[in-house]
Parts: structure tokens; C-alpha cells; sequence
């Protein structure tokens, strides 16, 4: 298991609402503090922290909601 399926997994458990978007948000951030934690720096957790979770929380609203970043390709 990953930081991230483990980060997801826990909010979603604790928190006792599986398909939430702050579990994502919880996942990628738990990623970025390993990041940080490998790369032996503090800012660089942080700012992976935020990146990451914030990636995964808006491609799993993007998803809910149905939003579309490019046209589909014309034939």
C-alpha cells in the first residue's frame, strides 16, 4: 500500500464518508510530507502537501461534477 491509498484510506475510515473530496485532499497530502520526509526538507513537504492534495481534491470534484478540460478530439 502507498502513502496515498493509505492517507485516502484512513480520512475516508475516520471520517466515515468514503467518496469525500477531503479524503483525496488527505491522500495527496500525506504523500507530500513523504516526499518532504524523503528529500529531508521541510518546505518542500509542505509545499508537496498542498500541491499534491489540492491535485487530487479538484480532479475528484472535477470528476463528480463532470467537468471537461478539453473537447473531445474531432474525427
Amino acid at each position: 500500500m502507498d502513502n496515498y491509498q493509505a492517507g485516502h484510506g484512513s480520512g475516508a475510515q475516520a471520517r466515515d464518508a468514503p467518496d469525500d473530496p477531503l479524503n483525496y485532499f488527505i491522500g495527496g497530502c500525506a504523500s507530500g510530507i513523504f516526499l518532504g520526509a524523503r528529500t529531508h526538507s521541510a518546505m518542500t513537504g509542505t509545499s508537496a502537501c498542498l500541491g499534491l492534495g489540492t491535485l487530487a481534491f479538484f480532479t475528484k470534484v472535477g470528476k463528480m461534477e463532470g467537468w471537461k478540460l478539453a473537447a473531445p478530439p474531432k474525427l
